[in-house]
């Protein structure tokens, strides 16, 4: 472990300084790429977080202007689990998701492992740590292996971050009836219109006037938007389904 580097970011006075400290420490692990963001409650917009990367400009302009964060399937992993999660291309599944892949891949962000937040007094985030390689041959270098020392440098860069984030206000969650959160459920798990409304026995244009009302509710443009708003504000949760 490089406890000299972990110390660094106990250790730097500015949100810059720390940030090249956890850039230094990425490359010492073989990842020149390193994003840290973090919020003070999980219940805040996802765009506004502390956030410190050497990602490249022009794809981070893209990320924040066009919201990719509520497209993100690492970022809804991280939402929903405490447990790291190796990036693989079959995680990136709608057309969306395959087109936010194709174009992290060309701006050298092609394989990585993220690492989820969950602060004790409800702060949330992630750190990943990326690479321009195959991610069979970042696999096969021996990240697995990694792990546990990249996991510790979450928890060293989490404890040392939290001066910088300024506590979120939280969003008042938006009122759902319980046919939208019904059907919110389903498209959580992948289901289309036509499929809930043959779960729900509603028509199919019910359910899109239920999704249309859904998104107009959290002022975004897609379903998968509506989920990672709905997940983070803790409206909806990934066994609500089975119940």
């Amino acid at each position: 472990m490089k406890t000299v580097e972990l110390d660094g970011l106990l250790h730097s006075d500015t949100p810059a300084a720390w940030g090249q400290a956890l850039f230094a420490l990425g490359r010492e692990y073989g990842f020149d790429k390193v994003m840290f963001g973090m919020s003070g409650s999980r219940h805040a917009r996802l765009d506004n977080a502390f956030i410190q990367t050497n990602f490249p400009v022009k794809w981070r302009e893209r990320y924040d202007a066009e919201r990719l964060a509520y497209v993100d399937p690492v970022v809804v992993h991280c939402l929903q689990s405490t447990l790291p999660l190796i990036w693989q291309p079959e995680l990136y599944r709608s057309q969306a998701q395959r087109a936010l892949y194709e174009d992290a891949c060309s701006h050298g962000l092609r394989a990585g492992v993220s690492f989820p937040i969950h602060g004790p007094n409800g702060e949330f985030g992630l750190l990943s740590f990326a690479v321009d390689a195959h991610p069979d041959a970042v696999r096969l270098r021996g990240t697995t292996a990694m792990l546990a020392e990249l996991a510790l440098v979450r928890d060293y860069a989490f404890a040392s971050a939290v001066r910088f984030c300024p506590p979120a206000a939280q969003e008042a969650a938006p009122k759902l009836t319980p046919r939208e959160l019904e059907v919110l459920n389903w498209v959580m798990v992948g289901k289309s219109s036509w499929e809930i409304s043959k779960i729900t026995g509603c028509s199919e244009a019910t359910v899109n006037f239920h999704m249309g009302n859904i998104r107009q509710k959290f002022n975004v443009n897609t379903r998968q938007q509506a989920v990672v708003r709905a997940i983070s504000l803790g409206l909806i949760t990934p066994e609500d389904h089975h119940r």
